[in-house]
């Protein structure tokens, strides 16, 4: 599973002109399923980013995790983070999970992050979407569980 991490002060996610989605601080999460991934690789990374520490503590140091801060999460399932720049000008998208299996790993993405204890609203899994947010610093990190 690969997942772009952003540390915001606010996020939205519209479709169709509707907010579906939205955060105050914490983070944006971009997630995408790759076909390797399985429920266990799903708990490890919401486990991995609740705890990352990428939020300021009283000091202005990036010592705080998620569930230290208080921080809320909007996750955006992804599937372009499997983008396959290799050949060509055209990034082909094959590496991902197939829509079926990537939205039950999407709402267990969401789920292990909530059972944890971080608010979390989502966009709308396979929509054509428009993220607003305010990246904070910026922070913006990179993670792969095949990595």
């Amino acid at each position: 599973m690969r997942a772009l991490i952003q540390r915001v002060t606010k996020a939205h996610v519209t479709v169709d002109g509707s907010c579906v989605g939205e955060c105050g601080a914490g983070a944006l999460i971009l997630v995408c399923a790759m076909p390797d991934d399985t429920p266990v690789t799903v708990e490890n990374l919401a486990g991995k980013i609740a705890k990352l520490r990428i939020f300021k503590d009283a000091n202005g140091k990036m010592n705080l995790s998620m569930l230290q801060s208080g921080g809320q999460a909007l996750v955006v399932s992804q599937f372009t983070l499997a983008a396959d720049t290799a050949r060509g000008n055209r990034p082909g998208f094959s590496g991902a999970a197939k829509p079926d299996v990537a939205e039950r790993l999407y709402l267990q993405f969401v789920d292990a992050l909530r059972t944890l204890g971080i608010e979390t609203q989502t966009g709308q899994f396979g929509a054509d979407m428009a993220v607003d947010l305010t990246n904070d610093g910026p922070v913006t990190i990179w993670l792969d569980t095949a990595d």
